[in-house]
């Protein structure tokens, strides 16, 4: 679970590590603030569209193979982000990273589905996985602001690619030598190339349609490109029903909306990812660029954010296996609560420390969230939809993760205006995270649904 989980870390860990480095690769590679957008929203674009088709090829050609398939990718992807000396180069190997990140995620939540069946084990096992995305945020916004200070270099950012490349060569060697192959297909199955092509086609034109330009200057392409890309995504749900019927190769089995719990598990978690990637986004450049704080000291606050992530991480199972889905109400609660408060206290006068205890306070209401999303989303499923439920609900969470930097991001430039200052800077903050607060709502009305069984209290 340890070499597992180190993949994880990764693709967790380069969401997040781009973020306070934003005005510094800005300014380097000359990039417009659509621009900017684009470069952060493919990593999840690739990571989004080949998510299910990395749980696939898992089940088809075994996990272990394409768990190191993912890591050698994602470090010669890595190398290109670090060398790379326009908008055009930088934008692909981001595309490229995402996409081998999305070969590695999907094997992680698989396992611990068939080998973790038991509810409390599960949920134990599923604290841990919550550990690793906090301990993957933390590792990203601290690397992020540190490298991103340094003075050994004209572009010291260029170092949160390159450190990639000395822990992939470590993962993969550890992979090869500890990991044991395993498979739920007999081989049997052919893969469905096709269907791979028009869903990543779909979210492509759809994501890219939303970053093509941050003035609304071609609405008219902007407009056409979206339709198609639902024209796309509505062949691609059609295309897989047929394939299903006939008994064919196919990405996504839809008797998975069937279950209560997985659609609500979808919900909540698209909305929470929504939330949670838009805000880091903004507040790393409301910290830097409104605040006037500088890309160390934004990552040393943010990196509280994590810690309070970390901590709770370690207590949630227990907690959530002694208070059911009172507890994930709970945490949500205090999320909004420190939303509000951020919305208050946020400015140019507000001491460092409070800033960083602020943002503790919203990492440990995200700790007590994250890790039950998926236990909510896969509980009561029979194993033999386990990798296809991975990769669908790491699909959505990555989507909305997208949805959330593109909509909110948008939203924020908005009322920032062309010319802004710090009253300015505080407004377009203060908006971006009523929308979050709205979009934690719609979690909690999830979460409030969701059957007790699927989350009971220990006897």
């Amino acid at each position: 679970m340890i070499v597992i989980l180190s993949g994880k870390l990764l693709t967790i860990m380069d969401i997040f590590i781009i973020n306070v480095s934003i005005p510094s690769i800005q300014r380097d590679l000359h990039a417009s603030n659509g621009e900017i957008q684009l470069m952060i929203a493919s990593y999840l674009i690739g990571f989004a569209s080949f998510l299910i088709t990395g749980g696939r090829l898992g089940d088809l050609y075994g996990r272990k193979r394409i768990f190191i398939l993912g890591l050698v990718f994602f470090m010669l992807s890595s190398i290109a982000c670090g060398i790379s000396s326009g908008v055009v180069l930088f934008v692909i190997s981001r595309f490229v990273q995402g996409t081998s990140a999305a070969l590695m995620s999907p094997q992680v939540l698989s396992m611990i589905q068939v080998l973790f069946t038991g509810y409390e084990e599960r949920t134990k096992v599923m604290g841990w996985y919550g550990i690793t995305i906090g301990a993957g945020t933390v590792l990203g916004q601290f690397l992020g602001g540190c490298f991103s200070s340094m003075t050994i270099m004209e572009e010291p950012w260029r170092l949160i690619f390159l450190i990639n490349v000395p822990v992939c060569i470590l993962a993969i060697w550890l992979s090869q030598k500890i990991l044991s192959e395993s498979k739920t297909s007999s081989g049997k199955n052919t893969f469905d190339f096709f269907g791979v092509i028009i869903l990543a086609a779909g979210l492509f034109c759809f994501t890219y349609a939303l970053t093509m330009s941050e003035n609304g200057e071609i609405l008219f392409e902007r407009m056409l490109l979206i339709i198609i890309s639902l024209c796309i995504l509505i062949y691609f749900i059609k295309n897989q029903k047929v394939r299903l019927k006939k008994r064919k190769s196919y990405l996504i089995d839809f008797t998975l909306f069937s279950y209560k719990n997985f659609n609500l598990g979808i919900l909540a978690v698209s909305f929470f990812f929504i939330m949670l990637d838009s805000y880091f986004y903004i507040v790393s450049l409301f910290f830097q660029d409104g605040l006037r704080i500088g890309a160390m000291a934004a990552g040393e606050i943010i990196v509280f954010q994590g810690f309070g992530f970390i901590l709770t991480s370690l207590f949630s199972a227990k907690l959530v296996l002694k208070y059911g889905k009172t507890f994930l109400i709970a945490g949500l609660g205090l999320i909004i609560s420190i939303l509000f408060l951020q919305i208050l206290l946020f400015d140019m006068e507000t001491p460092f420390y409070i800033l960083c205890l602020v943002l503790f306070m919203h990492g440990l209401g995200v700790g007590s969230i994250i890790p039950s999303l998926a236990n909510i989303a896969l509980s009561g499923l029979p194993q033999t939809l386990a990798g296809n439920a991975s990769g669908v609900y790491n699909t959505f969470q990555q989507v909305a993760a997208i949805a959330g930097i593109i909509v909110v991001g948008s939203i924020f430039y908005y009322f920032l205006g062309v010319q802004p200052d710090s009253k300015n800077y505080h407004k377009a903050f203060s908006i971006a995270l009523a929308v979050n607060i709205a979009c934690l709502i719609a979690v909690l009305f999830s979460i409030v649904k969701v059957p007790g069984y699927i989350l009971p209290k220990s006897r």
